[in-house]
């Protein structure tokens, strides 16, 4: 597996955002996230967006991070918010969200980002079970969904 730095808007990383977003639809029955998102979200040094690419260069993850500070939305100074964790169903089960969330923590962390923030939802217990197996707990609720009753926001500080 080769991980590399994409645009947002580079199109492997729109084909598995829309792969993510249908899976969203099935799972809250709705149209998906609809956080508000823009490429410039995940230009260095505010962000990252990295896609994983199997042995034939086929896009098979993704995830980013967008820098927040305090916004009236619950972030705090130096938040790195993750988005758009996606591993593709054949190949879950494989440790390719950990590399990927692994490089991402790296990369905030070196951006000068002092925590990693995330909200998911209780409908994803695979999401879940990640995050909190790899050092995130539950925190203040923040973002888009905050309000939201199945909307789970996590934290670990970097």
């Amino acid at each position: 597996m080769h991980i590399r730095r994409v645009s947002f808007d580079h199109p492997d990383a729109v084909k598995l955002n829309d792969q993510v977003q249908a899976e969203y639809a099935v799972r809250y029955g709705d149209d998906g996230d609809a956080t508000p998102l823009a490429t410039a979200d995940f230009e260095p040094p505010n962000g990252l967006y990295l896609i994983a690419y199997d042995e034939l260069g086929v896009p098979v993850a993704s995830g980013g991070w967008r820098a927040q500070d305090d916004n009236g939305e619950g972030n705090q100074d130096g938040d790195a918010e993750l988005k758009r964790m996606y591993v593709v169903d054949a190949m879950r089960g494989r440790g390719l969200a950990r590399r990927v969330l692994a490089a991402l923590e790296e990369d905030a962390r070196a951006a000068g980002r002092v925590r990693m923030v995330l909200e998911t939802g209780a409908n994803q217990p695979e999401a879940v079970a990640l995050y909190t197996s790899s050092g995130y707990e539950p925190c203040g609720k923040f973002g888009y969904y905050r309000f939201h009753e199945l909307s789970l926001c996590y934290a670990k500080a970097l």
